[in-house]
């Protein structure tokens, strides 16, 4: 198996994160975003969404899709279990890998995208506004994680699962976007201090 990977671009990073939590090794395959290598030919015969990461199985079969690719790493290597240990469970992990994924992930993106001018090449057409615009939801989800981790240790409950990996990915994501976390935000602030002090967070 090898993995095409994006370096500090945050998808290629929570696959790597994942892989790393599951002690899973794989051949890493560099794509250079800043010199559009995922826009040539060669790259789109791999995936025609011009999209990383992706990851090529040893029979030819691609999958892209972080979460997808991840899911595929649970399914193969069950140990430690990132995706939930039963049914209720399992689904609590979804609901709240979705939640911080749109509600968080994908707002901290549409701040950077549209506002940072290292990516005009890369979002055409960068429209600023929509970025400012997904600021103060960026600070919504910051006070609604807050309260949530008021009453537990991690994103979904008692374990460590791929909510933190991507919840994790968006707040180390927000120092490009230039989004500060307000310092009173202490239930946010511990988990995230304890997330990155894992291992598997400099993958």
């Amino acid at each position: 198996m090898k993995l095409y990977d994006g370096g500090r671009a945050p998808n290629p990073r929570r696959v790597r994160v994942f892989l790393a939590e599951k002690g899973v090794d794989m051949t890493l395959v560099p794509v250079d975003l800043g010199a559009l290598e995922h826009k040539s030919e060669s790259f789109t015969e791999l995936n025609p969404y011009q999209q990383l990461p992706v990851m090529e199985l040893d029979d030819g079969t691609r999958i892209s899709e972080s979460v997808a690719i991840c899911r595929y790493i649970e399914e193969t290597h069950p140990e430690p279990p990132l995706f939930g240990v039963n049914a209720v469970d399992r689904a609590l992990v979804e609901m709240w890998q979705r939640r911080v994924e749109i509600g968080l992930f994908l707002r901290v993106a549409a701040v950077f995208r549209h506002q940072h001018p290292a990516m005009k090449d890369m979002e055409v057409p960068q429209v600023p506004d929509w970025g400012e615009a997904n600021r103060p939801k960026v600070q919504e989800q910051f006070r609604f994680l807050n309260d949530e981790l008021a009453t537990r240790p991690f994103i979904a409950g008692e374990r460590f699962t791929i909510a933190d990996i991507t919840c994790m990915i968006a707040l180390d994501f927000c120092k490009p976007a230039k989004i500060d976390i307000p310092e009173e935000l202490t239930h946010l602030h511990r988990w995230y201090d304890e997330v990155r002090a894992r291992p598997s967070a400099g993958a």
